[in-house]
């Protein structure tokens, strides 16, 4: 049966399928050396893809919710199957999942979408081409020469577009930071080569070798491109300006690939367009492109703030701070005072989910941490909740531990000197049942050399005490109040998300005194056991947290030091920011967001190694943008 199925334009129909894996490596010449990888698969039907149209790919085996879209390199008709070449540029997690398949791997796979790269008009012909109303042309038709430009990962779906023209019909410009690779199909009849460092070709960004003069002495037909935006953004000015048409294939972030979700849409003078369905390829002349910093302009080798070829987007230095992005010998400072206590980094074992930290001792250097908040604390001993108490759900983790603790005096006793004798800050986090009991807590642990006490009144997992004192201003304040009048070590208030009025509550913590708000504890959930019928938890409702809440909790922080910057100077406080953080990309996130420490909780459970790489990460990525210390990020978005 043949399911070469198109459209009246010659695009065949998307169909969602399975693709088998015949080939994944790094490709040579790609610079730094394995960050770029090609990938082929053998899709089974006839349905091969015209050049300019992309897939939507999605490991069997995948930690992430969405496909990736990847344009079409190269295809090959194998008997019943369509054999497809990707080249693929690592950056994420989708992206290193997809280059880490393996031979004979599976992968879902939904394609071809997209439009396709307008044929150029034979000579004969004055008439010009159309995105929408496209008519084959064979390798054998005379027809006009045109200019192909492609940069970094972006010469990919360009080369592929070459490679169905007639032999020499066409030159070719190659941009790439360092290296080249994908040119292998080309019968260009000039092809230009640059890089930034020199390493291949012609030193330079794009216009080294596009210029006005180039296309003017070319007498292209047309242009067609495609790379990162500043790249698009030259092209299409120096083509417009030269009177010559211009086609650019963009990119943006999708969910469905078939047009439905409308969430990758782009702006043009027509209105907002689909990426995936009315493009990726574009008329030029129906495009804009923001002005970036620095912008890159028709004199060689400037670049805006994303980077000329790799299609990375990497960012300029931040210009307050670039003096000290250019010295490779300085280090970021990721330390935190908080009133007199020193953090060495912003990375704090959250309470409930690392113990006393000594847990950890054999597992990693938990001395690298910034610091360790106890298990929840409370004057008595406690057994915690029956039943179930831990459940696994997507992209997180409910629990219903109902502070089961040994009690502050046997705390202060035996973990307290345990956890101080830890390079990291020692927090106990101070909770109980009733206002009376919190206070005696407080005065057991102010006697002790523990540098920070957490008042927890937000655990979900208590009948009595716990969140319900941090569900309104007057009984937030009030426990507050009533625990600084008896210690003054320096203290975070940990809030519930539940509160009805939560900023209020918080404004209502640090006028009693506060030095500082913990956002957020545990979010309520309900989980049902279908098998039985019957609610998984005892209590019914329990905690939830995990990566799922995250964009919920970066809401909440933001919320509050927005509420908080509004304060006198001399009445701000730090937030301390929780909720689902498990890689350093987070940890940049919430501190923009004006968080000043950040709370792991269930990702150490995923992973032990969560906090360090953390740190790691941070730092890494302080340096690379040119940050010499938090305060230069912090709040970057109120």
């Amino acid at each position: 049966m043949n399911n070469n199925i198109t459209d009246c334009n010659g695009i065949p129909y998307p169909e969602f399928t399975r693709g088998t894996v015949t080939y994944c490596d790094k490709l040579n010449g790609a610079v730094p050396d394995g960050s770029v990888f090609c990938l082929k698969l053998l899709i089974k039907g006839e349905r091969k893809p015209v050049p300019g149209q992309f897939y939507m790919l999605h490991p069997v085996k995948s930690d992430c919710l969405l496909a990736r879209p990847i344009s079409v390199f190269h295809a090959e008709q194998k008997g019943d199957s369509v054999e497809v070449t990707f080249l693929i540029l690592v950056k994420g997690t989708g992206t290193v999942e997809l280059c880490s398949l393996k031979l004979n791997d599976e992968i879902k796979v939904l394609g071809p979408l997209g439009n396709i790269f307008p044929r150029p008009a034979p000579s004969t012909s004055s008439g010009t081409a159309d995105a929408k109303s496209v008519t084959a042309v064979t390798k054998s038709e005379n027809a006009q020469k045109v200019l192909i430009v492609g940069g970094g990962i972006g010469v990919a779906p360009v080369a592929g577009f070459a490679e169905s023209l007639p032999e020499k019909s066409y030159d070719f410009v190659a941009a790439f930071k360092s290296g080249s690779y994908g040119l292998e199909n080309l019968k260009a009849e000039n092809l230009w080569i640059t890089t930034d460092d020199g390493s291949c070709g012609i030193k330079g960004m794009v216009s080294a070798a596009l210029t006005e003069e180039v296309l003017k002495n070319g007498n292209y037909s047309a242009v067609y491109a495609c790379g990162p935006a500043p790249m698009l953004n030259y092209v299409k000015q120096v083509s417009e300006k030269c009177g010559v048409q211009c086609w650019l294939s963009m990119e943006a972030r999708m969910a469905c690939g078939m047009g439905v979700c409308l969430g990758c849409t782009i702006e043009t003078s027509e209105g907002l367009k689909r990426c995936c369905k009315d493009g990726p390829v574009f008329d030029s002349k129906i495009l804009s492109f923001p002005q970036f910093k620095n912008s890159f302009s028709s004199k060689p080798n400037r670049w805006g703030s994303m980077g000329p070829s790799t299609g990375s987007g990497t960012a300029a230095v931040n210009s307050g701070t670039a003096g000290a992005g250019t010295n490779k010998d300085w280090t970021p400072d990721i330390s935190f005072d908080f009133k007199g206590v020193r953090f060495e980094n912003p990375l704090i074992g959250s309470s409930g989910t690392f113990g006393f930290g000594v847990e950890y001792e054999s597992v990693f250097d938990v001395n690298r941490l910034g610091g360790i908040s106890s298990k929840g604390l409370t004057l008595e001993p406690r057994q915690g909740n029956e039943g179930t108490r831990i459940w696994e759900v997507p992209s997180g983790v409910m629990n219903s531990i109902g502070l089961n603790n040994p009690g502050i005096p046997h705390f202060i006793e035996n973990e307290l000197p345990e956890m101080l004798k830890l390079k990291p800050v020692t927090i106990a986090n101070l909770s109980g049942s009733t206002t009376e009991s919190y206070v005696e807590g407080a005065k057991l642990l102010d006697k002790t050399d523990v540098p920070v006490i957490e008042l927890n009144i937000s655990c979900p997992n208590v009948a009595a005490g716990g969140a319900s004192f941090g569900m309104t201003c007057e009984s937030a304040g009030a426990i507050t109040k009533a625990i600084r009048e008896v210690t003054k070590k320096p203290l975070m208030v940990k809030l519930t998300p539940q509160a009805p009025a939560l900023n209020e509550v918080a404004l209502a913590c640090i006028e009693a005194g506060a030095d500082g708000i913990s956002l957020c504890n545990s979010f309520q959930g309900v989980a049902i056991d279908i098998e039985r019928g019957v609610p998984v938890f005892d209590k019914i409702k329990a905690g939830f947290g995990g990566p799922a809440v995250r964009p919920i909790a970066v809401r909440l922080v933001y919320e509050l030091c927005a509420e908080i910057k509004k304060l006198p100077i001399n009445k701000q406080v730090p937030v301390i920011a929780i909720g689902g953080i498990e890689k350093w990309q987070d940890v940049v996130e919430f501190i923009m967001a004006g968080a000043s420490l950040c709370q792991v909780g269930t990702a150490t459970f995923a992973n032990p190694l969560a906090m360090i790489e953390c740190i790691d990460g941070l730092s890494a990525f302080m340096k690379r943008k040119g940050y010499r210390n938090l305060e230069e990020m912090r709040g970057l978005i109120l």
